[in-house]
């Protein structure tokens, strides 16, 4: 499955091509999709092709040929996928409802959704096909949880280890100091503390090698907040 952003250049890839007969330039697809630098598109474009949407034809300038479209762009549907966490290693699938319900043992079985970026921020896509079980009161709280593997050691000054699973309640929602689930410019996904001045939000790595990025506050949108950690030895 392809994250919003990646369906979106696509389809407008795809409409270049029928339209014009030759592919849109990087800065017609930067405009198109509102993105700041060109930088992000080389992601999403390299993103299609490892996925096997597109082929990029060597010594050729603006070459991009469309393989196949998703099922969801053939059939004139959306698929209304949000994407919100990094690409794992695991086939990605729709974001599913939430939490199962506590059993017996008070024992909660949560959607594992992949793989979150504790370093740089990578390209951000949902998985959700895995599950973890966690204690109940890691879970008490009001709304959703999830599950995400952490990638990268920026939080280790805060505990948190690469390889170490941590789970999330979906809030919109943040406090100064709240170690959250950002999403950046709308594609990437980052594990961070949250701190807002004005307009201006900082997101603070837990490791001096790491700085800290600052960001208008159109471009970071809190997709949850952690509350709780789960390390294997």
């Amino acid at each position: 499955m392809l994250t919003r952003k990646q369906l979106d250049l696509l389809e407008f890839i795809h409409k270049r091509i029928q339209r014009d007969g030759v592919p849109p330039s990087f800065d017609e697809m930067k405009e198109a999709l509102d993105l700041r630098s060109k930088s992000g598109i080389h992601r999403l474009i390299t993103a299609l092709e490892e996925r096997g949407f597109i082929r990029r034809l060597a010594h050729r300038a603006r070459a991009i040929e469309i393989v196949k479209l998703p099922e969801t762009m053939s059939t004139g549907g959306r698929s209304g996928f949000e994407p919100r966490v990094i690409d794992g290693d695991r086939p990605s699938a729709p974001a599913p409802s939430g939490a199962l319900p506590l059993d017996a043992l008070g024992v909660n079985d949560l959607p594992l959704l992949g793989r979150i970026a504790a370093g740089s921020p990578i390209e951000a896509i949902t998985d959700g096909a895995s599950h973890v079980s966690v204690p109940g009161g890691m879970v008490s709280g009001a709304g959703k949880h999830y599950a995400l593997e952490v990638k990268g050691d920026s939080m280790i000054e805060a505990g948190i280890n690469s390889g170490d699973v941590v789970v999330i309640r979906e809030t919109s929602h943040a406090d100064n100091g709240d170690i959250v689930v950002a999403q950046v410019d709308g594609y990437e996904a980052t594990l961070k503390r949250f701190r807002k001045n004005g307009d201006m939000i900082a997101l603070e790595a837990a490791n001096p090698a790491y700085e800290t990025r600052l960001l208008r506050e159109g471009q970071v949108k809190v997709q949850g907040k952690l509350v709780g950690l789960i390390r294997t030895y």
